[in-house]
């Protein structure tokens, strides 16, 4: 793992037009995607905390600046309106395992993606992978709050993205934080949702996370 930081391509932090993201909707829609588009990240705030996630259900919050910026992270975690699936984990301490298996199997996963093509497939980058077994299966319901700048033309595009400017934004951030740096070791491709329902989609038209 490299300690200096990898090119940034500050590119890929423009949110996208309006025909672009209309575009992109119709083909999430297509591949059995809920969506919802705010024009805002307090719009999205609002949706995902009183309308999408439901009180009485387990809820992992899988890492994501997204969720931190936006107030969902502590909204979920923090108020104890919600069955938090952290909150009620306590303190795992240094135990690894328990960390990346802690959200496998939740009811419901809130999180985000790094990138959303415009044939609407997700992308998804990790280190570990914790989040994945939620975002792919785990969960009966996933949300993804999404910044309009992550909207790319293809699947090579989002792959692009994820490595010139998610994975570097988060190596900066880490460095910053704790002196620690990140890596990429797993990538995720969500094409399609096979359960009505399931994932769900809030497009936000401003930019938020990386």
């Amino acid at each position: 793992m490299t300690q200096q930081a990898p090119a940034l391509d500050e590119s890929f932090a423009a949110p996208v037009s309006a025909a672009v993201l209309d575009r992109t909707v119709a083909a999430l829609r297509a591949n059995n995607f809920t969506v919802h588009v705010v024009d805002t990240v307090d719009e999205a705030r609002k949706l995902v905390v009183d309308d999408i996630l439901p009180r009485d259900a387990a809820i992992f919050t899988a890492s994501s600046e997204t969720l931190r910026l936006s107030g969902i992270l502590g909204d979920v975690d923090e108020s104890g309106d919600f069955r938090s699936v952290r909150a009620d984990a306590g303190d795992l301490g240094d135990d690894m395992w328990a960390r990346i298996r802690l959200g496998a199997v939740p009811d419901v996963v809130v999180g985000s993606v790094h990138a959303v093509t415009e044939q609407g497939h997700l992308v998804v980058g990790s280190a570990t992978g914790s989040q994945f077994a939620p975002y792919a299966a785990g969960a009966e319901k996933a949300v993804w709050v999404v910044g309009a700048q992550k909207i790319v033309p293809d699947l090579e595009t989002g792959l692009r993205r994820l490595r010139t400017y998610s994975l570097p934004k988060e190596w900066r951030r880490l460095n910053d934080l704790a002196g620690q740096t990140s890596f990429l070791s797993r990538v995720l491709i969500i094409e399609q949702e096979w359960l009505p329902d399931r994932g769900v989609v809030v497009l936000v038209r401003e930019p938020i996370g990386f």
